[in-house]
């Protein structure tokens, strides 16, 4: 297997099924996960999770009795590559993951996020994607620009917000009336679908290709 230039080290080849959670908040997204593979709906086992901070999610891993660690510093790509050998990490899914993270060539298309909007995937995060457009801000920005329907898109990551390429979208109405909060939900119930159905395509992917 070909070494990587930048670092001399070999692509990352671990099991792809062995998934990572990274999470800042409330831990739905975790949750949501290690359901749909409880039910036999992903092929997968969450063997980290990584919170930012001190988290409802963190106690929700906790109580799955899912291995938990508190990384209150941003990530080198050293650093993390180091964590994905030493767990055998084959995907990492980031859950409200709060700071952006590294993507070093070793794990390109190992690194997933969910956006609750409808991104572009042309590398530029499109209108409704980017620095700071997260959580109720980006509800917002769909409703104020008279926005039809919205959604979600899974993604894979780049060092740009929101700009990798995508594996999977799912729509939604935007309805008369709707708040940031009402369209939130709505958006949340696509997100409940979305990841799992993404993570196993990544799986597969994987699976295929190596």
């Amino acid at each position: 297997m070909p070494d990587t230039p930048e670092t001399g080290q070999p692509p990352v080849n671990f099991d792809p099924s062995r998934i990572a959670v990274f999470l800042s908040g409330s831990g739905r997204t975790l949750v949501n996960i290690h359901r749909a593979i409880a039910r036999g709906e992903l092929d997968a086992e969450i063997v980290d999770v990584v919170a930012s901070r001190p988290c409802l999610g963190l106690e929700r891993a906790q109580a799955l009795g899912l291995p938990t660690q508190i990384v209150d510093r941003p990530f080198s790509p050293d650093a993390l590559l180091d964590r994905v050998r030493t767990k055998s990490i084959g995907l990492i899914a980031l859950a409200g993951y709060l700071s952006l993270i590294p993507v070093p060539r070793e794990l390109e298309r190992r690194i997933l996020n969910i956006h609750p909007a409808l991104l572009p995937g042309d590398g530029t995060g499109g209108r409704f994607g980017g620095t700071g457009l997260y959580g109720a801000r980006v509800h917002r920005a769909v409703l104020e620009a008279g926005e039809t329907e919205s959604g979600c898109t899974v993604h894979y990551c780049t060092e740009a917000y929101d700009a990798g390429p995508v594996i999977l979208r799912k729509t939604c109405p935007v309805l008369p009336g709707d708040s940031p909060d009402s369209l939130a939900a709505r958006v949340f119930e696509r997100e409940l679908e979305a990841y799992p159905e993404a993570l196993q395509l990544a799986i597969d992917e994987h699976r295929t290709t190596s």
